[in-house]
């Protein structure tokens, strides 16, 4: 975004240098524009989405200048209506700030607009598209896909690798207590113990094991754990948010950009050589007789025609996925709880009648109505994917009522979906009860957009439901939960892909009363 930020500040400091210029390529590309997409509109008989007013050559971009695209695609939905269209240099794109629309986006319109489109720098991340994610809707994804469902994350991978699940819970309450024992009176960082909890049990599901540590040949230096975590998960989503402004205007490819090239090419290196690491230490131990249910082991056995490459990346994935997302719903619902006293109360009245003396597991989660309610409310308030990559549109559509021209890219403003004053009744507060309606099935885990919907619904969704419920009912039932001091007005921004909390959960903790 920084070089972005430098070419439009040229463009704005030098308005005599650059106006004959900007001109010429507004009035040619204007001219494109009408050749290109007024007769299909004609053809169609339907009417053209309202616009957004930008500026010539470079569109809305300015407006988009913040790394929080979401949250000003919202407030322009205000102005303009839950669909809209943008210029984002060269490119038409239409936001989608409703459930409805998105929805009939994600599942009647999926067949004309399932290619996904990328920026530069995550198309070098992603190996142009090697993630079930990701990657386009087409052969490879329906295989990788039951690949991944198969051993890590579908109903049946969910009960064989329940025991991580349960290890994991269990070493973030022991953590807790022994902190409170230790030091009654200070603040825990929640996300510090949680990330790590979560890194191993992505670790133990992809390679078998928790590791302390990997040799890299490339680095000549054994790093430890919380180096590994750093390169495979911290630098990556890092790196995911760089903008090279020329994918803006494909028409200046040439130009080069080396900075940014060298950056985000040295982050691919750095990952790839810590997981050929990994895997050449798991090939090694299957060598030697020792096989365990981990997804490296069914990969090497059952989908022998991936190459390196794609085996290191379908690999990766569960790894930075498994540690990220749901550890961005865990920490806001632990946040809105320790600042609401009465809703805390109540969750923890529902479980102690339901649990009983009985530590809560998975097997309580169906019983646990307003649990289920305090998950969906802070996904739909806090969804840790915000928008929905880009998505090509391949043929002429209707969507919303309006005309699509095939070329357009659709990007679906899941938080602006949340947030439609005309679909939830004070959609900024916090408030689990809606979910208590008798119009949600308590089993479905798509309340919102959040997982998305249709073919392409997030295949993680039911891993990541079990872990935040149980780990957030199992924490509520043996610690009272309070804000570090100080903290009631504390910046709540958010920061990276996904999104984060601006500072981690500082909390105070007090055991419940037996």
């Amino acid at each position: 975004m920084e070089n972005l930020g430098a070419i439009l500040q040229v463009v704005q400091t030098q308005p005599l240098a650059t106006a004959a210029v900007l001109g010429g390529f507004s009035l040619l590309f204007s001219l494109f524009l009408s050749l290109k997409g007024g007769s299909g509109n004609k053809r169609s008989g339907l009417p053209s989405v309202p616009a957004v007013p930008g500026l010539p050559l470079i569109g809305n971009l300015l407006q988009l200048k913040e790394k929080k695209p979401y949250k000003t695609f919202m407030q322009l939905a205000e102005k303009y209506g839950p669909i809209y269209s943008i210029r984002t240099g060269s490119f038409t794109v239409i936001v989608v700030n409703s459930i409805q629309i998105g929805k009939e986006a994600m599942v009647t319109r999926f067949s004309s607009m399932s290619n996904r489109k990328l920026s530069s720098a995550l198309k070098i991340l992603t190996l142009d598209k090697c993630m079930v994610a990701i990657s386009d809707y087409n052969d490879f994804h329906k295989t990788i896909k039951k690949h991944i469902l198969t051993n890590v994350l579908g109903p049946n991978a969910q009960k064989r690798h329940r025991s991580h699940r349960d290890t994991m819970v269990e070493n973030i309450s022991t953590q807790l207590s022994e902190h409170v024992k230790t030091s009654p009176t200070s603040a825990v960082n929640f996300r510090e113990i949680f990330a790590s909890e979560l890194f191993g049990l992505s670790l133990k599901q992809g390679l078998g094991s928790d590791i302390e540590s990997v040799f890299v040949e490339e680095f000549d230096d054994n790093l430890s754990r919380e180096e590994i975590y750093r390169i495979l998960v911290l630098d990556i989503m890092e790196g995911a948010l760089e903008v090279d402004w020329r994918d803006f205007f494909p028409y200046l490819q040439w130009v080069p950009n080396k900075s940014l090239e060298r950056k985000v090419q040295n982050l691919y290196f750095r990952r790839e050589a810590v997981m050929l690491a990994l895997i050449k230490e798991q090939k090694r131990r299957i060598a030697s007789g020792k096989e365990i249910n981990c997804y490296i082991d069914y990969l090497l056995a059952e989908a022998k025609d991936l190459t390196k490459e794609q085996l290191y990346m379908l690999l990766w994935e569960t790894i930075i996925e498994t540690s990220d997302t749901t550890l961005v719903t865990t920490e806001w619902a632990m946040y809105e709880l320790s600042k609401d006293k009465k809703r805390q109360d109540r969750l923890y009245e529902e479980i102690k009648n339901v649990c009983g003396n009985e530590k809560l597991t998975e097997d309580h989660i169906s019983k646990l109505p307003y649990l289920g309610a305090v998950f969906h409310e802070t996904l739909r308030k806090n969804s840790p994917a915000p928008i929905v990559p880009l998505r090509s549109v391949q043929d002429d559509i209707e969507l919303g009522g309006y005309h699509i021209p095939a070329g357009s890219e659709v990007a679906i403003n899941i938080y602006g979906c949340n947030m439609d004053k005309s679909h939830w009744e004070d959609p900024h507060k916090w408030m689990p009860e809606r979910f208590l309606d008798e119009k949600y099935d308590p089993m479905d885990l798509y309340k919102t957009l959040a997982f998305g919907a249709g073919k392409r619904v997030c295949a993680g969704s039911l891993q990541a439901s079990l872990i935040a419920c149980t780990t957030i009912g199992r924490l509520v039932q043996e610690f009272e939960w309070k804000l570090k001091p100080g903290a009631e007005a504390e910046d709540v921004d958010t920061v990276g892909l996904t999104t984060h909390r601006l500072h981690p959960l500082q909390v105070k903790l007090k055991p419940r009363s037996s």
